[in-house]
């Protein structure tokens, strides 16, 4: 096991190990921009939209009650910068919901996939 890439010292899964980057965003419209935009640079092998849901938070004090689209990133590890990076400049939340979950277990072959489309592809020239 290797450390996280921002700094914390415990330690998580390898850069090369799966995960699962969620967040939510206010509307469909903006959630479905982020997810062409992942896959169009690999830093997603897929991305789920998924149906609205309720959120209940606490924020500056006040509960707060708000409709969200929830979004998963499927990706490695060592794209998670990118992917926070990524949320953080087409987010309009000033404190979005950006976390990943490590893969403990998955079909080898989905595993191997999410690799394969989130590697860089072979430069041409």
């Amino acid at each position: 096991m290797s450390h996280d890439p921002i700094g914390n010292s415990c330690p998580i899964v390898s850069p090369m190990d799966p995960v699962i980057i969620m967040t939510n965003f206010p509307d469909r419209l903006s959630a479905l921009a982020l997810a062409k935009e992942l896959v169009d640079q690999r830093l997603a092998a897929c991305v789920n939209v998924l149906s609205e849901c309720s959120s209940v938070y606490r924020w500056k004090n006040e509960i707060e009650h708000a409709d969200e689209v929830p979004v998963l990133i499927k990706t490695l590890s060592q794209n998670y910068l990118q992917v926070e990076s990524l949320v953080k400049r087409m987010h309009p939340y000033e404190l979005p919901e950006i976390i990943a979950v490590p893969v403990a277990e998955g079909f080898p072959g989905y595993m191997q996939w999410i690799t394969d489309e989130t590697m860089p592809l072979p430069d041409k020239t």
